[in-house]
């Protein structure tokens, strides 16, 4: 990832709030049918029925589509545009997504549910997609609290199994250290009760540090614990 490849376009913000609206109703049916795709009990004939009419509205999709990834870019009035995100993309039919929360003291945490799309074990949410929405939340803590950096290591300890259904994730800053910031954080059941915990470390590239002005760089270069509320995750 370089700086180049967070591109800022120009457009009619008015119009591009309208246009993510349907985006997002759209990437809400689709989500739907991939649950209803892994679900339905319908035969065989009704399988092929229903795969020949979605056949054509992907090609009107496709009728107009970027050339690779959907990337990271930022609009002229400031809109930051992540949306094909796996964990918070708006357009990702993949994600969740997650509508995270931040404490600029260094803290972020969200509330959500997942299906049968996650599943693992049976019942059970698959480790990968746990250790994917703890890696992004981690990260958002980071940037939270103004010391945002990319994954240099995730360690990751399954405390139980987690269930499929209503879910929490909450990370907080535990120290930094020049361009390093370490995070913790944890994953919750229904009831609250932790299942899987992590400590990931986030490192601010050496492109991204020739760009930072004076009050982020000191943040940064000030050593020490976090000073976010809340659980430690010991």
């Amino acid at each position: 990832m370089e700086a180049d490849q967070y591109v800022v376009v120009e457009v009619d913000e008015a119009e591009e709030e309208k246009l993510l609206a349907s985006q997002v109703a759209l990437t809400d049916t689709v989500r739907q049918l991939v649950d209803a795709t892994i679900r339905t009990t319908v035969d065989a004939a009704e399988l092929d029925a229903v795969r020949a009419e979605l056949a054509p509205l992907v090609e009107r999709l496709r009728a107009a589509q970027l050339p690779g990834s959907y990337g990271v870019s930022l609009t002229s009035g400031g809109t930051f545009r992540n949306y094909g995100n796996a964990v918070v993309g708006l357009r990702n039919a993949v994600a969740p997504p997650l509508q995270v929360e931040r404490d600029p003291a260094g803290r972020a945490w969200a509330h959500f549910e997942l299906g049968a799309a996650y599943e693992g074990p049976p019942g059970l949410v698959h480790g990968g997609v746990t250790a994917l929405i703890l890696d992004q939340i981690a990260g958002e803590a980071a940037a939270a609290g103004g010391t945002p950096g990319m994954t240099g290591q995730l360690a990751m300890r399954y405390l139980r199994p987690t269930p499929l259904g209503p879910l929490s994730v909450e990370a907080r800053i535990d120290r930094h250290e020049g361009f390093k910031t370490w995070v913790k954080g944890e994953m919750r059941d229904a009831d609250g009760e932790p299942t899987v915990t992590c400590e990931g470390l986030f490192i601010l590239p050496r492109w991204a540090r020739e760009l930072v002005d004076d009050e982020t760089r000191e943040r940064y270069e000030r050593t020490g614990a976090g000073d976010a509320p809340g659980r430690t995750f010991d």
